[in-house]
């Protein structure tokens, strides 16, 4: 499957407001994926003016789940209406968080795909994120998944 530009994410992932936590999705291929997502005051996972840790590791996830997630979907379908997926965070196996984002900054949440197994039931697979403010790192974890059609 070729790499894949400016996506519109609600089309891969089931989230919605206020559970989406990436709006835009510049790029997506086999092994990365891209999102961006303003911190708004209406946010679920805003407190005190800040993006919690929660809300955090809930943008590393969508941002990351899409990577094995776009494997259910027919590789024609620019629409994501072939399928119904749904994936857990299966384990945190490593995070660091130097700090919060304050509502009206736009972070921006790299995922690469570390390891994938796949078997007739669901796919699990371990996937790195990195979380940024411009160029400053606010967000370094590692997750593991486990995603399956339903």
């Amino acid at each position: 499957m070729e790499a894949r530009i400016n996506i519109d994410i609600k089309k891969y992932l089931p989230h919605r407001e206020p559970m989406l936590m990436a709006a835009f999705m510049p790029y997506l291929d086999q092994e990365s994926s891209q999102t961006h997502f303003k911190i708004d005051d209406s946010c679920i996972f805003v407190q005190n003016g800040l993006l919690s840790e929660t809300g955090l590791i809930e943008n590393a996830a969508q941002t990351c789940a899409t990577i094995v997630g776009q494997s259910f979907y027919d590789p024609n379908d620019t629409e994501g209406t072939s399928s119904n997926v749904v994936g857990y965070i299966s384990a945190i196996k490593k995070i660091e968080i130097l700090r919060l984002p304050k509502v009206g900054d736009t972070i921006v949440t790299n995922g690469k795909l570390l390891s994938r197994y796949d078997n007739e039931a669901f796919s699990s697979c371990t996937i790195a994120s990195t979380t940024f403010i411009k160029e400053e790192l606010i967000v370094a974890c590692t997750l593991n998944f486990l995603i399956h059609e339903h």
